[in-house]
C-alpha cells in the first residue's frame, strides 16, 4: 500500500511543513522592525505596545550592537534612538551609515525624546525616512513604521521645519516656480505641502477644514498631475523645489 493512502484508500492529508502554519504565515506576512534604544526599559516598553502585526526580529543598545543586528536580521523597519552609545560617536545616524549598504531594503524611522533641529538634520541626512517623538504610542509608532515601509516620509508636524534645515529649504529662500506647480489649484497646492510634510489625511482636513475624503482626493490629484506613486516621492519633488 503506498505510504500517501489510508487504509481506505484515499490520500491521506498532507502534514503541515515547518513554517507553513497559519500562525506562522501570519508572522510572515507581518512588518518586521528591530528596536534599537540605550535604555532596555523603553525597548521592553515599546515592543509591548506594539500592534500584534509588528514582528520584532531584535533589540540594540549601542551603534555597533544595532549595526550587527541590522545587517544580520535585514529587518523592514528599524526603530532607532538618535543618541545611542557606543561607535565613533555618531548615535543613530552613524548607524544609518553603516548599515545601510549592507541591509539595502531596511528603512530607519528615528524615535527620540529630542525634537532638537540638530538631532533632526543629523539623521534625516543620514537616510532616515521618518522622524517621531517618543511621546508618541505605540500605535502611534506602528502606524509610522507601516507608513515609513510603504514609501512614505514620516514626521511629526511640528518637526517638518527642521526637515527643509536639512535641504537648505529655509532662511529665506525663494521656491523656485515651475510648470508642475501651475498644473496645481491652490488648494491642491495647500495639502500637497501639508502631505509632504508629514501629515496625515485627517491632521490635513483638521488644518483645512475639510473632510478626509476631499483630502484624499486632492492627494490623487496631485500625484496624478505630477506624475509621482508615493507621498515619499512627493516629499522629494517637493524639497527639492523647496516649495515648503
Amino acid at each position: 500500500m503506498p505510504a500517501e493512502e489510508s487504509m481506505a484508500g484515499e490520500p491521506m492529508a498532507e502534514k503541515p511543513v515547518a513554517g507553513e502554519s497559519p500562525a506562522e504565515d501570519s508572522l510572515a506576512d507581518g512588518l518586521t522592525v528591530v528596536i534599537v534604544d540605550d535604555h532596555s526599559i523603553f525597548r521592553s516598553g515599546l515592543r509591548a505596545d506594539l500592534d500584534e502585526s509588528v514582528r520584532v526580529l531584535g533589540e540594540a543598545a549601542t551603534v555597533d550592537e544595532a549595526v550587527a543586528i541590522v545587517v544580520r536580521e535585514q529587518p523592514r523597519v528599524v526603530l532607532l534612538d538618535v543618541h545611542l552609545p557606543g561607535g565613533a560617536g555618531g548615535g543613530g545616524a552613524e548607524v544609518i551609515r553603516r548599515a545601510a549598504a549592507q541591509a539595502p531594503q531596511t528603512l530607519f524611522l528615528a524615535l527620540s525624546v529630542s525634537d532638537a533641529a540638530d538631532d533632526v538634520v543629523r539623521v534625516i541626512r543620514a537616510g532616515a525616512r521618518g522622524y517621531i517623538t517618543k511621546s508618541a504610542s505605540g500605535r502611534e509608532v506602528s502606524d509610522a513604521a507601516r507608513r515609513v515601509s510603504d514609501g512614505d516620509a514620516v514626521f511629526s508636524p511640528r518637526l517638518a521645519g527642521f526637515v527643509l534645515d536639512a535641504f537648505g529649504a529655509v532662511a529665506g529662500e525663494t521656491a523656485e516656480t515651475t510648470e508642475e506647480l501651475d498644473r496645481l489649484s491652490a488648494r491642491e497646492q495647500e495639502v500637497m505641502r501639508l502631505i509632504a510634510r508629514g501629515y496625515s489625511y485627517r491632521e490635513v482636513a483638521g488644518e483645512l477644514f475639510i473632510s478626509v475624503k476631499t483630502v484624499e482626493t486632492h492627494v490623487s490629484a496631485v500625484l496624478r498631475k505630477l506624475q509621482l506613486s508615493s507621498r515619499h516621492e512627493l516629499t522629494a519633488w517637493a524639497l527639492e523645489r523647496k516649495l515648503l
